[in-house]
């Protein structure tokens, strides 16, 4: 049976985190595959990048590392809230021979009372907590990630300085491009 580990998230932009998560999933736990799922619509109301560039962010962060990273529009066609048991709901049973991880980070575990039908997903899926740096949780998984964040990133921009080492370099070429965040 095909092992998936499925990493949500707003990748609004995609940074060194989501890469090193992705690599210690395929690493240690085995995973097969690592899927990228950029949010289509934000549950909580972040504002977002339109969703095609993240996508396209992430889809050039994954063209570096092999082909086991891929990215999943999946979010775009179940419709609904954006959340991720719609989205659970809606990918396995397309399939079945597949066992599904959801991965979060631990800096995701506080807001869980207001995820819908967590325990549900629970049910469905096999969680895995990744231990996030400033966020340590006993449920958390492996060594701290790297501390960086997208908001962090955004913020550096607005200030007018590059990121370069906090978002992979073909996923800020996509980013200046598309002139997203300010950068030409």
């Amino acid at each position: 049976m095909k092992e998936i580990s499925l990493l949500g998230g707003s990748f609004n932009p995609p940074h060194v985190g989501h890469l090193m998560a992705a690599l210690y999933l395929r690493a240690t736990l085995g995973s097969d595959e690592v899927w990228l799922l950029p949010s289509f619509n934000h549950p909580f109301g972040k504002p977002l990048e339109a969703f095609e560039d993240r996508v396209a962010m992430c889809e050039a962060m994954a063209q570096d590392v092999g082909p086991w990273l891929k990215v999943s529009r999946a979010e775009s066609e179940v419709g609904g809230e954006g959340r991720t048991i719609e989205l659970l709901e809606w990918l396995l049973p397309k399939h079945p021979d597949t066992k599904f991880r959801w991965v979060i980070g631990s800096d995701i575990l506080a807001d869980l009372p207001k995820w819908k039908a967590w325990d549900r997903i629970e049910q469905l899926v096999q969680v895995t907590v990744l231990h996030r740096a400033g966020y340590p949780s006993e449920r958390a998984l492996g060594p701290p990630m790297v501390e960086v964040s997208s908001t962090e990133i955004r913020k550096l921009l607005e200030g007018g300085e590059p990121p370069d080492e906090l978002v992979p370099r073909l996923a800020l070429e996509v980013a200046r491009t598309r002139g997203l965040y300010g950068l030409r």
